[in-house]
């Protein structure tokens, strides 16, 4: 499956076994069996976005943190092993996140595109979880 089968989702998350191919600027990678509380998640996403460590850990900071980042130019976040994001919080934990991330997208002056990858098998199960922790619009 590529980015390009999930319909329904917004136009800057793709979730996929495979690529991204052509991801534009800079490309973050993360490994969720990291970032499966939230704690582990800030934490994950200071390292691997290249934060400075006085980042705040939770959302509002994130938010800031991520608007500075793509005022730089713009980003690809692949989320690598996606079903296991924030996989030890409640489901809209997940939903935050990606509110956070979708807000990003939207306001940024430079693209913020977000992939969430996993193995061929476990694709249709974060299709599933991801559709129920978007933000309804």
């Amino acid at each position: 499956m590529t980015e390009g089968d999930a319909p329904g989702l917004p136009p800057w998350l793709g979730i996929t076994a495979v690529g991204p191919a052509n991801a534009p600027g800079e490309r973050a990678v993360l490994s969720a069996v990291t970032a499966r509380s939230r704690v582990d998640l800030f934490a994950t996403l200071v390292d691997a976005l290249g934060l400075p460590g006085y980042v705040g850990r939770n959302w509002d900071a994130l938010a800031d943190s991520l608007r500075d980042r793509l005022d730089a130019g713009p980003l690809t976040l692949v989320v690598d092993d996606a079903t296991q994001l924030l996989a030890d919080e409640p489901v809209g934990h997940l939903g935050l996140l990606l509110a956070v991330l979708g807000d990003a997208a939207g306001d940024a002056p430079h693209p913020l595109r977000v992939v969430l990858r996993d193995a061929p098998d476990r694709v249709p199960d974060l299709r599933r979880r991801t559709a129920r922790a978007l933000p309804r619009r």
